[in-house]
């Protein structure tokens, strides 16, 4: 057996200095200071402390990110939490804490920006009503006062840390299988699925098999968190891995060694995920979105935007689909077949797909920031529920079909139909398609307008063949 790292994850509220605390630790260590890829795309990175390595791991403070966090803590060995002396306790420090006590994971509280507060008794005495009692304060939970900005308690939080990890007794077996845990995972356009994993167990090395519950692979190219190719890695290493058939799905456990057979289970491709299609309450109007994102965390992330969203109780959303990589032209063209309005988070969209998009009226919402994103899906729900319904009109008998003229009869249930206006046609809640009005008619007159309660004929032009029970919407 030998003594590995430990792996400590920073949790806390949006804006109380997390990302900034490790900043400052990684700039200010030699070993991190040309820290690539996985830092700023996951987080995850390696810092020698007193000739000691420390394997660190970030995570968003939204709450969408909540699953993120908690797989964060899941595998950390002691975590830091991260309270702003100004702020206090925030919503999403009490979630934090509740993270880290349902996971059972030793923490340490770092108590940030002490350059704009230095008396921090306000903040333990919150930290004591949510449950947290510190050294001094009825507990004996260890803390720090420090800031981000100036260094000001960092080496002193540092040694806490490792004080923290030698109470847990950390080792590994350099000679078993790797293992470890998928802490994030992408589509490369030019490489394919790579996928960021931090080593538990063993020792990971390149030509290994590599095998998650859902993928499959063999180590390509293995690189450690300054993005320089190595040919092996051991336990509490943060690495990325070139070489899954499929993009593996973030938080599972993985093995890797040499002569690793692929699961059956590991033949499905988790790099789209379909989303059920449930049938809307009698009533509600069906809006489907399709989900795009950079990495599985972050498809995770926004599919939990998508599900805590309010939106009217007139509204049933459904995911037609969800899939990490950039939006294309393919995507826009389910969009067209499905009337989805496409949202993407971290991505860009093609040319092709931005051309296809405007030629059919397909929505993209995309951003890059989470706020920004979540505002502009509540912009986008909320223009979808202003596009107010003028008439309803319920088809009770289909006469004749000519091509695509057909002429119907039903009875208006809301509002008016007006001649000449473009029909939205819905069957059993979906939307299916479109037509026109080329001729009304009500007691064999012709009509300008039918209004609510009467019955009417229509020369109608659509694409879809009508059907007894659909029912004609126009919409202002």
């Amino acid at each position: 057996m030998a003594k590995r790292p430990p792996i400590i994850v920073i949790i806390g509220s949006v804006d109380h200095g997390k990302t900034t605390l490790l900043d400052y630790i990684r700039k200010t260590n030699v070993a991190a200071k040309e820290a690539g890829g996985i830092t700023q795309s996951v987080g995850a990175y390696e810092i020698e402390h007193e000739g000691r390595k420390i394997t660190f791991i970030d995570t968003p403070g939204h709450e969408a990110f909540s699953k993120m966090k908690a797989r964060g803590a899941k595998i950390a060995d002691i975590a830091v939490l991260v309270v702003a002396a100004d702020d206090g306790v925030q919503p999403q420090t009490k979630e934090a804490i509740k993270i880290i006590k349902e996971s059972e994971t030793p923490f340490v509280v770092a108590i940030n920006k002490i350059d704009k507060v230095p008396d921090t008794s306000k903040v333990k005495n919150e930290l004591m009503q949510a449950g947290v009692l510190l050294e001094g304060y009825g507990g004996d939970i260890s803390n720090q006062p420090v800031s981000a900005k100036t260094g000001e308690g960092m080496n002193d939080l540092l040694d806490l840390i490792l004080l923290a990890a030698d109470m847990e007794h950390l080792d590994y077996d350099p000679s078993h299988l790797g293992k470890g845990f998928v802490l994030e995972a992408t589509l490369d356009s030019r490489r394919g699925p790579l996928a960021t994993v931090i080593v538990t167990d063993g020792t990971i090395r390149r030509g290994d098999s590599i095998r998650t519950n859902e993928a499959f692979g063999k180590i390509k190219i293995l690189e450690n968190f300054l993005g320089k190719t190595i040919m092996e890695a051991t336990a509490s290493s943060p690495v990325r891995i070139l070489g899954f058939e499929t993009i593996p799905k973030v938080g599972e456990d993985f093995i890797a060694g040499p002569k690793l057979e692929p699961d059956i289970s590991t033949k499905a491709s988790p790099t789209k995920i379909k989303g059920p299609k449930t049938a809307a309450p009698e009533g509600q109007e069906t809006i489907r979105l399709i989900l795009k994102a950079d990495t599985s965390g972050s498809l995770e992330a926004l599919s939990e935007i998508i599900k805590n969203l309010p939106h009217k109780e007139s509204q049933n959303i459904e995911i037609a689909e969800e899939a990490v990589g950039n939006i294309g032209d393919g995507d826009v063209k389910l969009a067209i077949s499905t009337k989805a309005t496409i949202i993407g988070f971290k991505t860009s969209a093609s040319k092709a797909a931005e051309t296809l998009a405007r030629a059919h009226g397909v929505r993209l919402v995309q951003s890059k920031i989470v706020y920004e994103l979540l505002k502009a899906i509540e912009e986008t729900l909320e223009s979808l529920h202003k596009k107010i319904i003028k008439g309803k009109l319920e088809i009770l008998a289909v006469f004749s079909k000519k091509g695509t003229q057909q002429i119907i009869g039903g009875k208006v249930t809301e509002g008016a139909i007006v001649n000449n206006a473009v029909l939205e046609i819905q069957r059993k809640n979906d939307i299916i398609g479109s037509g026109k009005v080329l001729n009304l008619q009500q007691q064999k007159r012709d009509a300008k307008t039918v209004g609510a309660g009467n019955e009417c004929g229509l020369l109608f032009d659509a694409k879809d063949e009508i059907k007894t029970g659909d029912v004609l919407i126009l919409r202002q």
